[in-house]
């Protein structure tokens, strides 16, 4: 394989599912514990915009944690758009109505943003296993964003309730580990159990691509795509300037050939909008 060159034109069609994505207005509160504040808005329509002249059908919006719990912006720009889906970041005491009217406005799942959390919340306490129960009741899922080395904890706990996990950018291998990281393993594991599915995404911050086009082509070979999603990670927070749109679409084509990613767009269809 060539090397990767970021001025070659993707080859072949866009994905139909971008699964990770952010937006948020200008008005918005910063969660206390924000690890950056941008001076900038990505409201809906500009991501709207992005898929459009991307030629990308669908959008997923991931929960910032900068916002916190407060999820009132993406739930009312899923109302107002059908072709977008979202998770939510909330509180382990939510009840069963609240989550129930959440999922029937598009939020599919809640996102679990435990970068840099410590200690990590005790899921076995009874607001997580009844929040985690009520999730796998609803048909959603656990997104989970944490450390490769703190990985397998999280998915041990999340384990006995049988509610659906997403892993999130490929599991955060070590970049000089790769495919030998046990986030890599424990995520094969998880999948192959035939209850995690994992995000190709946010592989733009790798500065060689020929890391996560090794991870993409891994995680295939060992666990097929019907339990892998891309996603473009935009607007690229803590990198503005430094990648756009389109270069993500470039790099995925680097990863993976063109009818591998077909079949990761069906499964990513299914997933999140069948």
């Amino acid at each position: 394989m060539t090397a990767y060159d970021p001025l070659v034109p993707a080859a072949g069609a866009p994905p139909l599912v971008d699964s990770h994505a952010h937006i948020w207005s200008a008005s918005m509160p910063f969660a206390s514990y924000a690890w950056t504040r941008p001076d900038y808005a990505f409201p809906v329509e500009e991501y709207l915009a992005t898929l459009d002249a991307n030629g990308i059908g669908f959008g997923v919006i991931a929960a910032a944690s900068l916002f916190g719990s407060y999820n009132d912006y993406t739930i009312r720009a899923l109302r107002r758009f059908p072709r977008l889906r979202g998770t939510a970041i909330v509180d382990p005491e939510i009840g069963f109505y609240e989550l129930e009217r959440m999922r029937e406005d598009g939020i599919v799942g809640i996102r679990l943003q435990l970068f840099h959390v410590d200690p990590l919340p005790d899921f076995r306490s009874d607001a997580y296993t009844r929040l985690l129960y009520r999730l796998r009741d609803l048909d959603m899922h656990v997104h989970v964003n944490v450390e490769a080395a703190r990985l397998e904890p999280v998915l041990a706990a999340l384990g006995p309730s049988g509610v659906k996990v997403v892993i999130d950018h490929f599991g955060w291998p070590e970049d000089h580990l790769g495919v030998a990281s046990s986030a890599f393993r424990l995520s094969v594991a998880a999948c192959q159990a035939g209850r995690a599915w994992v995000k190709l995404s946010s592989g733009f911050r790798r500065a060689d691509q020929d890391i996560p086009r090794k991870l993409a082509e891994a995680y295939v070979a060992n666990v097929g795509t019907d339990r892998l999603f891309w996603g473009s990670d935009a607007p690229f927070v803590g990198m503005e300037g430094r990648v756009t749109y389109a270069e993500t679409l470039r790099q995925y084509a680097y990863w993976l050939p063109e009818a591998v990613r077909a079949e990761i767009s069906r499964t990513s269809y299914a997933f999140y909008f069948g």
